[in-house]
């Protein structure tokens, strides 16, 4: 399994801001009050990232040796999980940036100053997602075998 290549998840993100923001002002425009993201959606996204660390921690002392103990299958389905993180964490990167976007003009309103800063607060937690899903992948490589010369990590989710 290869590593999430983080340029293809900086133009997921920026699509979505665009479809986003394109969206949310013609809402807006038609009449309906946006309402601002809750601040529970960012605490939520890092308790996430949270998790993912810990179980990508765990499978990084299993692949040096230090938690013989820990099932491959587990160590499999944290490839997975923190490769969805990745790809969820730049697509709700890209949604609460076009949320920022489409009010960053009327910033001297003090209720959408407010909305801007928790869009921002929830864009910066989904961005932390992204990171700790793309860390968490690469701590779950497994070094090539020493006979193979072939280079380049194999992941624990394609050596389970």
């Amino acid at each position: 399994m290869r590593r999430t290549p983080w340029p293809r998840l900086v133009l997921l993100a920026g699509a979505v801001a665009v479809v986003s923001a394109t969206l949310l002002h013609t809402l807006e425009g038609r009449g309906v009050i946006l309402v601002a993201p809750p601040v529970l959606a960012a605490v939520v996204m890092l308790g996430i990232a949270a998790v993912i660390a810990r179980l990508g921690w765990n499978v990084r002392q299993f692949v040096r040796g230090k938690r013989p103990g820990l099932d491959p299958l587990l160590a499999a389905r944290t490839v997975v999980l923190a490769t969805a993180a990745a790809y969820t964490g730049a697509i709700l990167t890209g949604w609460y940036s076009g949320h920022v976007l489409v009010v960053l003009s009327r910033l001297g309103h003090p209720p959408l100053r407010d909305f801007a800063v928790v869009a921002g607060v929830c864009a910066l937690s989904a961005v932390a997602l992204v990171v700790v899903g793309l860390v968490a992948e690469r701590w779950c490589e497994v070094p090539p075998p020493e006979d193979d010369d072939s280079g380049g990590g194999v992941s624990a989710g394609s050596a389970a």
